[in-house]
């Protein structure tokens, strides 16, 4: 067996392959979904004009009026090469304007991601410590809340409160970081804990369970057995035998935040990737809705492509390559 094939056949590959089909699915879904929306493409594109030869040379242009199979051939063949059309809205290549939004949602979503596994790891932890404990009510408490409370509530709430009636941060807009570290910090840090909360309540929740289940295994009950500091114990045996659990939480996740920022980045009026696709999809602008939901899925798909990957750092007993 080559080295190629062999790789190929091992857990690494298995898992690209099985990646990169489902890449191939989504995007035939995507294009079929947006073609099935309610309405005329070329109608669209050309906006208030009705002129019947103007929307002829519109299907004539973007090839409408070949069959649906041509059709995706010619998307798919020019989506591979970065090529996905051009907005109707702004008239911009789509990949242009997804690049100018991305970092945006980016820098969001890596803030509220850090929120949640600070805030979601260490109050797990200690509710799992500390069980029966007013510290472990107190953490499922907060945790419920942040599971219960609607994204668009808790953003207009601090918004109010620390916005409006207590002036610390700002309550909409967006700064680069290059520009004014301070002040996008401040434009941030609101959007961020209204998307990063949720996250934060079920990193805790699964955080807790698997500590549990692992400070009553046998090589915990082992490792006090052997004469180790309780935070040994806690550190390098429990918290790291049940961080499989929490990484697999986190990449399920993690592509919810780039979803979830539709509705914050609303809230806050930030010009990032979430705002983009609300904005495609109220005007209509099919390339924008096919660039933006192709590009989702590609990056929910590598997300979880690492996340398994990942398995084997944290817990060495996984074995990528199929052998035992």
């Amino acid at each position: 067996m080559t080295t190629a094939r062999k790789w190929l056949t091992s857990y690494p590959g298995r898992r690209l392959g099985q990646a990169l089909l489902t890449m191939v699915l989504v995007s035939i879904t995507v294009f079929a979904g947006v073609r099935a929306m309610p309405g005329d493409t070329a109608q669209a594109m050309a906006g208030e004009q009705t002129d019947p030869a103007v929307l002829a040379a519109i299907r004539e242009e973007y090839g409408l009026n070949d069959n649906i199979a041509v059709q995706y051939w010619n998307y798919i063949t020019h989506a591979v090469t970065g090529d996905f059309g051009t907005s109707a809205r702004s008239g911009l290549p789509v990949l242009d304007s997804i690049l100018d939004a991305l970092p945006i949602t980016l820098e969001l979503a890596a803030l509220a991601l850090l929120l949640a596994i600070v805030l979601g790891i260490g109050a797990g932890v200690v509710a799992a410590v500390r069980r029966g404990k007013p510290e472990e009510w107190l953490a499922n408490g907060i945790a419920l809340l942040g599971m219960s409370v609607p994204t668009f509530w808790l953003g207009m709430l601090l918004v109010l409160a620390f916005a409006i009636a207590i002036p610390v941060f700002a309550a909409s807009g967006f700064v680069p970081f290059g520009q004014d570290p301070v002040e996008n910090l401040r434009r941030l840090i609101l959007p961020a804990i209204v998307l990063g909360s949720g996250l934060a309540a079920v990193v805790m929740r699964q955080t807790r369970a698997a500590m549990l289940d692992a400070l009553s295994s046998d090589y915990v009950r082992t490792a006090r057995a052997k004469g180790l500091s309780r935070r040994a114990v806690i550190g390098s045996h429990a918290l790291r035998n049940s961080l499989v659990t929490v990484i697999t939480v986190l990449g399920l996740q993690l592509g919810q935040l780039i979803s979830g920022a539709v509705v914050t980045e609303q809230v806050f009026v930030l010009p990032g990737f979430g705002k983009l696709t609300i904005d495609a999809v109220f005007t209509r602008d099919y390339a924008m809705v096919q660039g933006v939901v192709l590009f989702t899925s590609a990056a929910y798909i590598l997300i979880n492509l690492l996340v398994d990957l990942l398995y084997s750092v944290v817990d060495p007993r996984i074995r990528l390559g199929g052998s035992r």
